[in-house]
């Protein structure tokens, strides 16, 4: 038996173990942009070529839990992002319906675990964005009793009452009603999610909680020197905070060739008019400008650099993987679908990591993580 089919023997056995958890997949924004939501025109039970995801390629990924982002972009303010975020969850539900042998949506630590037992993939849900309460703790607890896990405090803009990392600076991070939403977040169980936040907002979110917080989707600033991603001295507070990292894979934050290669585009744009925050707008461009200016290439290398440094600096107790599948048009060499988490881990495992410090990245700490934010809501409940 050869070295490579030792370490690949490792990692399925590993993965049986401890599966992965994967902290954020736009699947259900994607059925809505290639059907309105229909799931017997993309069929998910079927290995599909026009999504990263089905329900196939997570089962060879080794996928036991994934939050599903209930993503509405920011250009939908108002009512309108509190009704698309609806839909969004609507489609969760409606998936975990129709697949009721694969998925089981879960609300808490023990479905998790019970999913597990089950041979299911745990299906939990996360909202990408303050925008979609529309400045309503009424409607955060709505999301909640919907079977919302966390909340992004952000997307790519500001809200009223949080700064963004990736437009202008209005507050410096939280307003007094923002430290209210994590309050009520805490109250609830609902994980303070920090990715897409300024660095002020990640600072100001982790004076105020009382319970672990969670970047769903984000990578160190120190490997790639991106608003996207977090500072060392927040990586480094997860420690006392319990929280946990969740690398992305994005590669306009994980290479820093591709961070240049897009800021680039971002100026074509901007030219043109159009904001590189306005998704709706931005990726047709850089679609097209990409076939005039070739990105550079992002491998499963880049991805590793940034979970080794999490890991430094945080510590192994707080880092997972947050691929954002079905949300950037591209992904590394390695890394292109669900498929390839064995791919990374056999990676890590050549590096030196241990199968329990791989289980914690995997699912363990992911598990340990919700589970914490429920003691505090428990402690927290009035």
């Amino acid at each position: 038996m050869t070295t490579a089919e030792t370490t690949a023997d490792r990692i399925t056995t590993l993965l049986e173990k401890h599966p992965v958890w994967d902290g954020h997949n736009d699947l259900p924004w994607e059925l809505r942009e290639q059907s309105a939501y229909d799931l017997s025109a993309v069929d998910i039970a079927q290995r599909l070529t026009t999504t990263h995801t089905d329900l196939p390629r997570l089962r060879e990924g080794g996928v036991g839990a994934q939050f599903w982002s209930v993503y509405v972009p920011a250009q939908l303010q108002g009512g309108a992002a509190v009704t698309a975020t609806l839909e969004q969850i609507d489609c969760v539900h409606r998936m975990v319906e129709r697949y009721p042998d694969t998925l089981r949506l879960a609300l808490t630590a023990a479905d998790v675990e019970q999913a597990w037992a089950d041979g299911r993939i745990a299906s939990l849900m996360g909202a990408e964005g303050g925008h979609s309460i529309d400045g309503s703790l009424a409607v955060l607890r709505m999301l909640h009793a919907l079977g919302v896990r966390y909340m992004t405090l952000t997307h790519n803009d500001n809200v009223p009452w949080a700064d963004s990392a990736t437009d202008d600076e209005v507050l410096g991070g939280l307003s007094p009603f923002g430290e209210d939403v994590v309050r009520e977040m805490n109250r609830l169980g609902m994980l303070v999610d920090l990715s897409h936040t300024s660095a002020g907002t990640m600072r100001d979110a982790l004076r105020v909680t009382t319970a672990p917080v969670v970047f769903s989707h984000s990578s160190a600033r120190a490997v790639c020197d991106v608003p996207r991603n977090v500072p060392d001295d927040v990586l480094a507070a997860l420690a006392t905070n319990g929280g946990v990292c969740m690398v992305t894979f994005v590669p306009q934050f994980v290479s820093p060739a591709v961070a240049e290669w897009r800021a680039t585009g971002a100026e074509a744009a901007a030219a043109e008019g159009i904001k590189n925050t306005d998704l709706g707008a931005f990726e047709p461009f850089i679609a097209e400008w990409r076939s005039r200016h070739p990105q550079p290439r992002t491998t499963l290398a880049d991805v590793v650099a940034h979970v080794e440094h999490v890991r430094e600096v945080a510590g192994v107790d707080h880092v997972g993987l947050g691929g954002d599948y079905d949300g950037t048009p591209t992904l590394p060499e390695g890394l292109e679908d669900v498929t390839g988490y064995p791919r990374l881990l056999a990676a890590l495992a050549a590096g030196g990591w241990s199968d329990a410090d791989l289980g914690k990245l995997t699912s363990g700490n992911a598990l340990r993580l919700l589970r914490d934010a429920e003691s505090v809501a428990a402690r927290t409940a009035r």
